[in-house]
């Protein structure tokens, strides 16, 4: 199940039903075991746990001491047979943990591709990260945490479980989430206030003129003209037939469960 590429360190331990693939390298020290899948092209690091049933996708880089698949920290969890799942060009950087997801959601934790998740930053169970995302030194998502894709959850900042990060949104460091951030929002604080739109992010993703003052007057109806969220609602509507991207917000509005940041 160790494709002949693939560069395995002597002092490295796997054992269990591991599949590695083509020119994959394992660091010293390293230890994989139970239903593990690692992609071509990933690197391993030294030091590194990996176990469970978890599944690592192509061309991702594993730093030192991070621990991936390991037994999530739910009270509840009974040692039922849940899942990681990791995706392709992932950068995980040293003493990241990332923990399988319990049976009473949806029994995986997922990372989309092309991530950075930056030293020891705690991706609990049943928490669901898109795609080319930022998540700083430290930062805590709590179990059932979902991150859009391109937002970013910056250094010291805590999610609280269940809560929601919006695609494009930015969380600035030294934060506590409590409810969920819509996309596009700036967001900072204790507990964190909306800052306006993530500007330099829409400007870096290719966002047009228009789109961005499109967004800009949705925020101000949802957050500077005094009307309830219904109110807002009834006029973004109107709007994301215009712009396109303020569904996202209509969205996050109409299904969250715990609120929005105000």
């Amino acid at each position: 199940m160790i494709h002949e590429t693939a560069k395995i360190h002597p002092s490295a331990v796997i054992e269990g039903n591991v599949t590695i693939g083509a020119n994959v390298s394992v660091g010293p020290f390293t230890y994989i075991t139970g239903n593990v899948s690692i992609g071509d092209g990933t690197e391993v690091m030294s030091h590194v746990v990996i176990k469970g049933d978890t599944t690592i996708g192509k061309d991702n880089r594993i730093f030192p001491f991070s621990i991936i698949g390991e037994e999530n920290q739910d009270k509840k969890y009974g040692g039922e047979i849940t899942t990681v799942v990791v995706g392709d060009r992932n950068v995980i950087r040293e003493s990241v943990q990332i923990h399988r997801g319990t049976t009473q959601d949806k029994a995986t934790t997922v990372i989309g591709d092309d991530n950075l998740l930056c030293v020891n930053a705690h991706i609990a169970h049943d928490v669901i990260v898109g795609n080319h995302t930022h998540i700083g030194n430290n930062a805590i998502l709590g179990g059932h945490v979902t991150v859009g894709d391109y937002a970013g959850v910056m250094a010291l900042s805590a999610i609280h479980p269940f809560c929601s990060i919006g695609a494009y949104a930015y969380v600035g460091g030294c934060s506590a989430v409590v409810q969920d951030v819509l996309p596009y929002v700036l967001a900072q604080g204790n507990h964190a206030s909306p800052f306006g739109l993530n500007l330099v992010g829409l400007k870096r993703n290719g966002f047009e003129k228009a789109e961005i003052r499109g967004l800009q007057k949705a925020y101000k109806e949802i957050y500077r003209l005094g009307k309830t969220l219904d109110e807002a609602k009834l006029v973004l509507v109107e709007m994301a037939e215009e712009f396109t991207s303020i569904t996202p917000m209509l969205d996050m509005l109409n299904n969250s469960e715990r609120g929005i940041i105000r």
